[in-house]
């Protein structure tokens, strides 16, 4: 059954997949690099992830309409690629879901004045909008438009009471080496890869819809993020009691401190439903491509009854993890973006284009331009970042 999704429809799934906790991280993990630093990872890494997008696109060509990574590794790369991606989707997206419900959980919980914890603020999360990963893409579709004008709302009305708040003088510090540690956390920021074979499908396998779609819904988020960091970077001070540099140590988004250096009844509480408006958004489009994903890969028909598994599949797991360790999400965030999506979303669709084109032949109506110099390029870009990651751990 065709779907017609428009590209604004697509731009918004894109957008609103992309903005999410990685966005209520990226000031805390970045303020120790300083506001222009972050804004040079910011780029790098935007170009970097929607390259990847398209290489994405020009693989769906090769397989079936409605298949996931896993198909398309399968074809690419034979089974060891199969079996990587299984492993590493897995990995990434029960990671971005621990973090989202983690997130939410917490909001809920600081929203009733901690009168209850955040792994039962997870709960009730999960059990008013779960429903509605469970209805999928065209419910979550339509449901997104709103959800994503609630975003816009409460981003600009906090920015337009926030400004006048900012010290440029906080804007001023920088220190690039400390601002590789944000690699990783804007990898996660700029993720939305796993939603492009639900968004062909929504789209009725329309290439150049979905092309623009993911440029400029993978654009949008870039702006927003960098009118973001200079808002919290403007406002909250790297170091000293309260800052940035504390909220990092505490495992807090970058909200909470704000509570600390502004006098305003209003930007505080505003800030806050933001965080739960992006969150939201990114935990339904990450949690629809887990559950296509998991019916690709297990070869399941997604009747009700099917559907309705899935979903014990994606929550049940991820409500026990956040039960046990409800501070895990910066942490969750991180090991996302450091393996997860670096290797899934940046090194995995470089490998599937390299052999399919060069070894396997295979061709498609839409390539992504650049050639063998281009995949290169982003080759080298991804190996430095899983270079880094690693060192971090082990130094860790």
């Amino acid at each position: 059954m065709k779907q017609n999704g428009t590209v604004f429809g697509g731009t918004l799934l894109v957008a609103g997949t992309t903005i999410g906790g990685g966005m209520l991280a990226l000031p805390v993990l970045t303020s120790l690099g300083g506001f222009v630093p972050s804004l040079v990872i910011y780029f790098c890494c935007w170009a970097f992830m929607a390259g990847t997008g398209l290489l994405f696109l020009e693989v769906s060509q090769w397989t079936k309409q409605e298949s996931n990574i896993v198909t398309m590794a399968d074809k690419t790369l034979g089974t060891p690629g199969k079996v990587a991606a299984w492993i590493l989707y897995l990995f990434l997206f029960y990671c971005l879901t621990l973090a989202y419900v983690v997130g939410c959980g917490d909001l809920v919980s600081k929203s009733l004045s901690g009168s209850i914890p955040t792994s039962a603020g997870s709960f009730i999360f999960v059990a008013i909008f779960a429903p509605f990963v469970f209805l999928g893409t065209k419910v979550v579709g339509k449901l997104n438009i709103y959800l994503v004008a609630a975003l816009a709302f409460f981003y600009f009305t906090f920015f337009f009471l926030g400004f006048r708040f900012i010290k440029l003088e906080l804007l001023s510090y920088s220190n690039w080496s400390l601002s590789l540690k944000a690699l990783p956390i804007a990898f996660t920021a700029f993720a939305y890869q796993g939603i492009i074979p639900s968004l062909l499908q929504y789209m009725d396998n329309d290439q150049l819809k979905v092309r623009k779609a993911i440029i400029i819904g993978s654009f949008i988020p870039l702006v927003a993020y960098i009118i973001w960091q200079g808002l919290i970077l403007g406002i909250v001070p790297t170091y000293g009691p309260g800052g940035l540099a504390q909220a990092l140590e505490n495992g807090d988004n970058a909200v909470y401190p704000l509570k600390n250096f502004i006098q305003s009844s209003w930007v505080y509480p505003i800030g806050q439903c933001f965080a739960f408006f992006a969150l939201l958004t990114s935990f339904l489009g990450v949690t629809l491509g887990l559950l296509d994903f998991l019916a690709d890969g297990l070869q399941i028909k997604k009747t009700k009854t099917n559907r309705f598994l899935l979903c014990c599949l994606i929550f049940i797991p991820t409500l026990f993890m956040g039960f046990l360790q409800p501070g895990l999400f910066l942490q969750a965030l991180d090991y996302a973006g450091g393996f997860g999506c670096s290797l899934l979303l940046g090194l995995l669709p470089i490998l599937m284009v390299w052999r399919g084109r060069y070894y396997l032949g295979f061709k498609s109506t839409y390539t992504v331009p650049g050639g063998k110099s281009l995949l290169i390029l982003m080759l080298l870009f991804v190996s430095f970042e899983l270079v880094f990651e690693i060192t971090k751990q082990f130094i860790r």
